[in-house]
Formats: structure tokens, C-alpha cells, sequence
């Protein structure tokens, strides 16, 4: 099986929907093709204790859990299911309120994807949009695989700096994409093994900050990727996956 059908969870905080048409309880469910489909909402809810993404075949029954959303109470979020059967699902939102309080959304199955314009752009600086929290980035922006050198008992020792747009994120180990100004560009990632064998490639990204699962790279130690916008190389590095155990 060709790995790059294996991407089996991205979650995505999506800035490009508007803002009528995905607030809870309403969501979004896009096919954007390679046999995936992203499921994106915007919270307004001042607590939410859970969300839990569900599916089923059928629209009434026999629901499945396929993934309880880490942070349910970030503003923007939803993820990509790679795993699907088949592109019939119907899938639904599991929500728990603060107060204990608990829904289920209303079922939906997969749309094509059609270009949106942004309607509710992340909060920018300096004309930069940022998706993410400052902590959330825990490097300033690096590119070229940049990699300063500090001596210590007279030898040298190289320091790695990981990258400003793709880098493992400290929480929960889990490969972080952060793309500023998404909507208006034309991102996609290759990713590889140490190496340099391919291993998948995640095309036309539109999300701001996608967050790939680590399941997905089936192994610990290095990787590599290429990060482009069309044709372009914006940057060539490569991130670090702890063993859990």
C-alpha cells in the first residue's frame, strides 16, 4: 500500500471557513482527495470539556469514536481522516459541555472541497498570520537548516534548531505545520526517511496549522521533509521522534 494513503490523522485548525457556517454545532466535512476528508469546526463556547469525532455508515447508528480532540477549547480546530472505507461516511461531533451538559451534531458526509475565501483570518503581527499561541512556536524562524555551533571544553558542538514551520511539538510529540498565510499560498510538505526515502507528501495545505499524527512515521529517531509553495522550495530540514517506550 502506498504510505502516503497510511496518513491516518492530521488535526487542522482551518482559518478559511467562514465563521456562519462552521460554529458549533455546525461543522465542515471536505473531500479533498488522496482518500481524505478534513473535518473542521470553530468553537465559541467559553469551556468545552470534549470533542470526539465520530463515523459511521450509517447516518443513524453504529458510530465509531475515531479521535477525541486534544485541546476541545482551541478556537479553531478539526483533523483528516485518511482512513476512511470510503468516501460515504457520515460523520458526527461529540461535544461535552463545561457544565456537563453533552450533544451530538447532526451527521454529515464528505463535499468536495471548492476554493473559500478567508472570512476569518488568525490574529496577524506584522502582517504575518499567526494560528498558533507564541508558546506553541517554541523556536524564532529558522530556514536553510541553520545550525549554530557552541564550544564547550574546547569542542565544538552543533546545536539543532528545528524549524519554524515544521517541527515536533513538546505536549504530545506530535509533527506541528505552521503555515503563515496558508490561504494565499500553495504549500504542501514532502516528507522522508532519514535516508531520503520518500514516505508521503501532504498537497494544496489551505489549513494555517495542521498537526500530523506520529503514528504516521512508524518508527522513532530523524526525518526529513521539503516544505514548498507551488513550485518553490521554501525550506529543506528534517525534526526529531522520540521513543515513547
Amino acid at each position: 500500500m502506498n504510505k502516503c494513503y497510511l496518513l491516518s490523522i492530521l488535526f487542522v485548525s482551518l482559518g478559511f471557513f467562514a465563521f456562519s457556517q462552521d460554529t458549533l454545532p455546525k461543522f465542515s466535512v471536505r473531500n479533498v482527495g488522496k482518500e481524505s476528508y478534513i473535518i473542521s469546526w470553530f468553537n465559541n463556547y467559553e469551556h468545552v470539556n470534549q470533542i470526539s469525532v465520530q463515523r459511521s455508515f450509517d447516518s443513524l447508528k453504529n458510530y465509531k469514536t475515531i479521535l477525541s480532540v486534544a485541546d476541545p477549547n482551541s478556537k479553531q480546530n478539526g483533523f483528516v481522516d485518511a482512513q476512511a472505507p470510503n468516501d460515504h461516511m457520515f460523520y458526527r461531533l461529540f461535544v461535552v459541555l463545561g457544565g456537563g451538559s453533552f450533544y451530538f451534531t447532526e451527521a454529515k458526509k464528505p463535499v468536495w472541497d471548492t476554493a473559500r475565501k478567508l472570512s476569518n483570518a488568525p490574529t496577524t503581527k506584522n502582517g504575518i498570520s499567526f494560528p498558533v499561541t507564541p508558546q506553541d512556536v517554541f523556536n524564532n524562524p529558522v530556514t536553510n537548516n541553520a545550525k549554530p555551533k557552541d564550544t564547550i571544553a574546547g569542542v565544538k558542538k552543533e546545536i539543532f534548531i528545528p524549524s519554524f514551520y515544521v517541527y515536533t511539538r513538546k505536549k504530545d510529540g506530535n509533527i506541528f505545520l505552521n503555515l503563515p498565510n496558508a490561504d494565499e499560498k500553495k504549500y504542501s510538505v514532502k516528507f522522508f526517511e532519514e535516508d531520503g526515502s520518500p514516505l508521503f507528501e501532504v498537497k494544496n495545505i489551505k489549513e494555517a496549522s495542521l498537526i500530523v499524527d506520529k503514528s504516521n512515521f512508524y518508527h522513532a529517531g530523524w526525518f526529513h521533509f521539503e516544505l514548498y509553495d507551488g513550485e518553490k522550495l521554501i525550506e529543506k530540514h528534517k525534526f526529531y521522534l522520540a521513543k515513547e517506550f
